[in-house]
């Protein structure tokens, strides 16, 4: 069974508070995303694998570690681009790789528009960011690619996820961790997190 990891900080929640808030504004609102991933992405790397590594200071020696891992990192369009800044802030030699997918209103299942993985995998570890954990199928689908594509170590990282989209995941993908500010309720009838935060791409966008 995957990892599930919701996090407990209280600048994770805070942010998050302000990021739920409906009078909160596109500018804050993209400000707000960019720094709850970076928050959330600290976590999701925290057993990443390391080489050691020894360095000259201005007084001597020091032994240290150096990242032994190339990292992708794979926003879902187009929600998940807000979260790259704050991702790369942290990694910033991370790749990007962009798969888009977008829900059918009717069926709630996710349809591929967007794909440009190369024809080998180019990075051992893969962070999927997406905001909104809502139904789990658009997050399931871009780990199946990842995995067809060769990518063994991927984590999913997104700022709210319902019960609902855990368990898809997790029943699809149980080897794949699940990084979350905050587990809400459930899903409405069209399929939106409650109390959720509305439709992240319009709020960071401005398109609502």
């Amino acid at each position: 069974m995957a990892q599930e990891n919701v996090s407990t900080h209280p600048m994770v929640l805070h942010k998050l508070t302000i990021l739920r808030d409906k009078s909160t504004e596109p500018r804050k609102f993209r400000e707000l995303v960019k720094e709850i991933s970076a928050l959330l992405t600290y976590e999701a790397t925290r057993d990443l694998h390391t080489i050691k590594k020894v360095v000259e200071t201005p007084m001597g020696k020091a032994e240290g570690g150096e990242m032994e891992d190339t990292i992708g990192l794979v926003p879902i369009l187009r929600a998940g681009l807000g979260m790259v800044d704050g991702v790369w802030e942290l990694i910033p030699d991370a790749q990007v790789w962009h798969i888009g997918l977008f829900r059918d209103e009717k069926t709630l299942q996710p349809v591929q528009y967007y794909n440009k993985l190369p024809l080998a995998p180019t990075v051992g570890v893969c962070l999927v960011l997406d905001p909104m954990l809502a139904t789990g199928g658009s997050a399931a689908a871009t780990v199946s690619i990842l995995k067809e594509w060769g990518v063994k170590n991927i984590r999913y990282i997104g700022l709210l996820g319902a019960p609902e989209g855990i368990q898809h995941l997790n029943q699809e993908h149980p080897d794949v961790p699940i990084f979350l500010g905050a587990k809400d309720e459930r899903l409405n009838e069209i399929g939106y997190i409650v109390p959720g935060l509305g439709d992240a791409g319009d709020r960071q966008f401005g398109t609502g």
